[in-house]
C-alpha cells in the first residue's frame, strides 16, 4: 500500500484533521480578539506579534525532520490569529472595507497558488516534499487565513444574516464540498483548498458568536476563557484524534 511512499511532514487529510482544523480557526478568532481587543493591543501591534510567533513556528516545522502533530497544529493556530489581526488592521484600521480586503487578499491566494503550480506542476498537500514546498504551503495557507476572517466578517457583518446565518451557510458550503468529493471527479487539490478557506469564516463565525456582545447576536463570553477551552478541547482531540502523517510519493533517489 505504502510503497514508493514515505511519510509526510503535514497530516493525512481525514475527517479528524477537519474537526481540529475548525477549532483551530475558532481559537483563532477569540484569540486575535483578545489580544487585539480585550489586552487592547489594536490590530497593528497584535499583526505584529502574531506574525512573529507565526515566523518562529513555521521556522521550526520546516526544520524539522518528520511530522510533529502539536508543532503543526501551533503553526495552524499561528496563521489564524495572525489572520484575524491582519485581516481586521485591513478592513477595519485602513478603512478598505469587507470587500476590498477580501478582494485583495482573495488575489493574493490565486497568485500564491499560481507561483506555487507554476515552479513545482502541483499544488496537492500529497507532495510537500522539499523546504520551498513548505514555504508555498504555509504561504498560502497564511493568505487563506486571513481571507477567511474577511470572509466571516464580510457575510456576518453586513449581509444581515448574523454569527448564526453566517456559520450556516459556510457549513453549507463545506457539505457540497465534501458531496463533490464523494461523489464527483473534482480536482482533489481544487476541494482541499477550497474547503480549507471555508472552514475559516466558519471558525470566525463561530468564534464570533462565542465572543461578541450579546446586543450584537453573540453570547458575551470572555474572550481568553473562551480561548482557553477552545485550546484545551484542541489539545484533547489532537491526542484523541490521532494525526498521523500523510503519505508522499518518494524522490527517485531514495527508490534507488
Amino acid at each position: 500500500m505504502f510503497e514508493n511512499t514515505v511519510a509526510s511532514k503535514v497530516p493525512a487529510v481525514t475527517l479528524g484533521f477537519w474537526v481540529i482544523k475548525i477549532i483551530a480557526t475558532t481559537l483563532g478568532e477569540t484569540g486575535g480578539d483578545a489580544v487585539s481587543m480585550t489586552m487592547q493591543l489594536g490590530y497593528a501591534v497584535s499583526s505584529i506579534l502574531f506574525i512573529g510567533i507565526f515566523i518562529v513556528a513555521v521556522a521550526a516545522q520546516i526544520s524539522a525532520k518528520a511530522f510533529h502533530p502539536f508543532l503543526y497544529w501551533a503553526v495552524v493556530v499561528a496563521t489564524t490569529t495572525a489572520g484575524t489581526t491582519m485581516a481586521d488592521f485591513a478592513d477595519r484600521s485602513l478603512g478598505i472595507g469587507y470587500p476590498g480586503g477580501a478582494s485583495i487578499l482573495f488575489a493574493l491566494l490565486m497568485a500564491s497558488l499560481a507561483v506555487w503550480y507554476w515552479l513545482e506542476g502541483s499544488v496537492s498537500v500529497d507532495h510537500i516534499t522539499s523546504p520551498r514546498v513548505e514555504l508555498f504551503y504555509w504561504g498560502t495557507i497564511l493568505f487563506s487565513q486571513t481571507l477567511g476572517t474577511a470572509l466571516g466578517d464580510w457575510v456576518a457583518d453586513t449581509n444581515g444574516l448574523g454569527y448564526e446565518g453566517g456559520a450556516l451557510v459556510f457549513a453549507a458550503g463545506l457539505a457540497a464540498i465534501g458531496a463533490a468529493y464523494f461523489f464527483t471527479n473534482v480536482s482533489r487539490a481544487l476541494l482541499f483548498w477550497s474547503a480549507f478557506i471555508l472552514t475559516r469564516p466558519l471558525g470566525a463565525t463561530l468564534g464570533d458568536l462565542l465572543d461578541k456582545p450579546a446586543a450584537n447576536g453573540g453570547f458575551e463570553i470572555d474572550r481568553l476563557q473562551a480561548s482557553a477551552v477552545l485550546a484545551a478541547v484542541m489539545i484533547a482531540c489532537i491526542f484523541w484524534l490521532r494525526q498521523n502523517p500523510g503519505r508522499q510519493p518518494m524522490a527517485r533517489e531514495q527508490r534507488l
